[in-house]
């Protein structure tokens, strides 16, 4: 993930630059030391994750949240924490009060990252993925089945299968396509990959998935049509 850094404290600045060099997903896009310098910043460059001080000369860092028409997660990084609720209430991914650890800084970044993992196009019908540094651009015909590992998932397709970090429900809930359904607490299938249903459990090509007792009356409904 590209990171943009907005803050007009040298010292601070350096410390979430440090930081970005110590996490091996993030790489340093931009820095600005004030809202008006990103910006004109970002009229030519993009970021996929910002981190925004709040207390800035000419704008503050809310402000300038409120002036964006479609930004990346922005983690807002302050000293004073009673800005927090006005923080969440423009939608940013996570607040960080200085001083911050650096473990408390990969946390952060954790749910930025599971918030981009996954992205549908224009049209509904692929969605797009980040994973080992890179972005996959998917069809949901291709998509087989997602299977839960941790705090991450396995994206099984046609074609490839893909690990990336997020969660089953949120994986479900962000999906454009009515045809993935989830099936058990650790996997979710395209009902249109499905070869045939023997019992509880599900076919789909080689390999065979179990139907979750919470979930088999909804799957059954939508797989009968």
């Amino acid at each position: 993930m590209k990171c943009l850094i907005i803050d007009d404290e040298p010292a601070a600045r350096e410390i979430i630059e440090s930081f970005i060099d110590d996490a091996p997903e993030l790489s340093l896009a931009g820095i600005c030391t004030d809202a008006l310098e990103a910006r004109k910043w970002m009229e030519n460059n993009s970021a996929d994750l910002m981190f925004v001080d709040i207390n800035m000369p000419k704008l503050s860092g809310l402000s300038f949240i409120k002036t964006l028409k479609d930004p990346p997660p922005i983690i807002l990084t302050t000293a004073y924490s009673e800005h927090a609720l006005d923080g969440f209430d423009l939608g940013v991914v996570d607040y960080l009060l200085k001083p911050f650890s650096f473990e408390r800084f990969l946390q952060a970044v954790d749910k930025a990252r599971s918030q981009v993992a996954l992205a549908p196009n224009g049209s509904g019908q692929s969605i797009t993925v980040k994973a080992d540094g890179k972005l996959f651009r998917i069809a949901i015909t291709d998509i087989l089945y997602a299977e839960a590992q941790g705090d991450y998932i396995r994206l099984h397709t046609s074609e490839k299968n893909i690990t990336f970090y997020n969660t089953l429900s949120r994986f479900i809930k962000e999906s454009p396509s009515i045809d993935l359904i989830r099936v058990h607490r650790s996997y979710i299938v395209n009902l249109q990959a499905i070869d045939f249903v023997e019992g509880n459990m599900i076919r789909i090509g080689n390999d065979t998935i179990s139907i979750g007792s919470s979930y088999r009356d909804d799957f059954m409904s939508r797989y009968k049509g």
